[in-house]
């Protein structure tokens, strides 16, 4: 088994087939996504493909050792700077293959009038020491 890590760029990947952002979409249509997305998670943990999920705060900050105890603070994340990540989510799966099926699968997840958004996930390996 292998681990690999899912992450929801909004504005960080080539544009989806639907790409009006969440705040646009009706609350229905926030909550068919979100429930495709429990849903998901739930099917994955049934088949003990499933490690963690979270979904993260539009708001962000960036913090750097500065050398002297007094690190600079930037307000973030700057969707204006293509990097946005709505979340992410952690899988065990057997192959790569398997990885990139459920990528896919979670891919189609609901947004405007419930078509599939074809949103771009980054899918990379977790490295295990």
């Amino acid at each position: 088994m292998a681990e690999y890590l899912l992450i929801k760029h909004y504005r960080g990947a080539p544009a989806s087939v639907e790409d009006a952002p969440m705040d646009q979409w009706t609350p229905e249509e926030v909550s068919a996504h979100m429930r495709y997305m429990e849903d998901f998670a739930e099917r994955l943990r049934g088949t003990g493909e499933f490690v963690d999920s979270r979904a993260l705060s539009p708001e962000g900050t960036f913090v750097r050792y500065d050398g002297e105890g007094r690190p600079p603070v930037t307000d973030g994340p700057f969707p204006e700077g293509k990097d946005l990540i709505a979340g992410w989510m952690i899988i065990d799966v057997a192959s790569y293959e398997r990885a990139i099926e459920l990528a896919g699968e979670l891919s189609a997840a609901p947004g405007p009038g419930g078509r599939p958004i074809h949103e771009w996930l980054e899918l990379r390996p977790v490295l295990q020491g």
